[in-house]
């Protein structure tokens, strides 16, 4: 990342659903181009089509470039991923939207890896929808993980809330023997990764919820607790991770006790997810684990209201925001945690022999 301002690419997502009305509403504000330089991976056509359905942006324009390093840092920049006809219908599920779904993400993540965007922010895309079309993976955080490596957790973050995942996209039937020891394990070491490296947090405290109604109430209504969760917590907490548990989510989240530690760990998706977004409605996903920001708001298509301007942004607003001060924390983390020898030596001090550097009087 140079000094220059940070360049957010932001895929369409599904062009029958909200995505660009999300996209368009939050950029609208031109306090966002001094913020960051908006590189949009989509399509012209939909983009203008979508435009006119916005009350307020009879006065907003897209740039159209070809490629990322011809962005106009004062502009909301667009690169046509879908060049030719493209039929637009809001609300409805088809092959063409699910192409150029794939299309977006596809140059989005290329531009990444080659450093011509700094982080990526995706609108939502239909995995039904993908998945006729070809895409061989059951979400954004499993491509990007192909993309990129590294020990993907799926995060959902707000101000008040930041919930990991053990598990993601699995059906529920495969749940519980995916939920081993080394997996939580992992995701717990994962997650205070994260929270210190992304969030500042110095040293977090993580709640992890049970798997089973009531923690298993001693094994009468499941072993995994007693089995493999409290386990894990105990080799987690041996190794410095401050982890606590095993919760019942239920009386967790309805006695507000997430208040009380930085992040929660769920054991399957619903768990996290419900709960996450009735408290947080603007919250966003976060791809943590990966050696780039990845960010997206928490919420899917909207085909039900899509072309109607009924969408809130807000989200999305979030999303920008968050990769942008992830990228930034993750700066400042590197620049804290360099060797300092390594430091002095980027900084001018490569041909200082040991003799030349300062010494002090040995200890009697």
């Amino acid at each position: 990342m140079s000094e220059a301002k940070i360049k957010v690419g932001i895929t369409q997502g599904d062009i029958n659903g909200i995505g660009y009305e999300v996209i368009i509403k939050s950029l609208l504000d031109p306090r966002m181009c001094e913020l960051c330089t908006p590189v949009v991976y989509g399509s012209a056509k939909a983009a203008g089509f979508y435009r006119r359905q916005v009350e307020d942006a009879e006065n907003f324009n897209f740039n159209i470039i070809g490629k990322a390093s011809e962005a106009n840092p004062r502009r909301v920049n667009l690169i046509d991923c879908t060049p030719g006809e493209l039929r637009i219908e809001p609300g409805q599920l088809t092959a063409e939207a699910g192409k150029a779904s794939i299309a977006a993400l596809k140059a989005a993540a290329a531009d990444l890896k080659a450093g011509a965007i700094d982080v990526v922010v995706t609108a939502p895309i239909s995995k039904e929808n993908v998945h006729e079309a070809g895409f061989d993976f059951t979400g954004h955080t499993e491509f990007f993980a192909a993309q990129f490596g590294g020990e993907p957790l799926m995060m959902m973050c707000s101000d008040l809330l930041k919930v990991g995942l053990v598990t993601i996209h699995i059906p529920l039937e495969e749940v519980s023997r995916s939920v081993t020891e080394e997996k939580i394990l992992a995701s717990l070491r994962g997650l205070r990764s994260s929270l210190i490296r992304d969030f500042s947090v110095r040293e977090p405290r993580i709640a992890v919820l049970a798997l089973n109604p009531h923690a298993g109430d001693g094994g009468v209504i499941g072993t995994e607790e007693r089995e493999i969760i409290t386990p894990a917590i105990r080799t987690a907490f041996s190794e410095g991770i401050l982890a606590f548990g095993p919760f019942p989510a239920d009386g967790f989240f309805a006695s507000g006790g997430y208040a009380r530690y930085d992040a929660v760990l769920a054991m399957y998706h619903d768990q996290g997810l419900a709960p996450f977004k009735a408290l947080s409605p603007d919250g966003v996903n976060f791809t943590a684990g990966l050696p780039v920001v990845r960010t997206s708001p928490a919420h899917g298509v909207g085909f039900d209201i899509a072309g109607q301007d009924k969408a809130d942004e807000q989200a999305m607003r979030n999303a920008i925001y968050m990769a942008i001060d992830v990228l930034r924390s993750r700066k400042v983390y590197e620049e804290i945690s360099a060797d300092p020898l390594q430091k002095f030596k980027r900084e001018g001090g490569a041909d200082v022999s040991v003799a030349d550097l300062p010494q002090t009087e040995a200890a009697d």
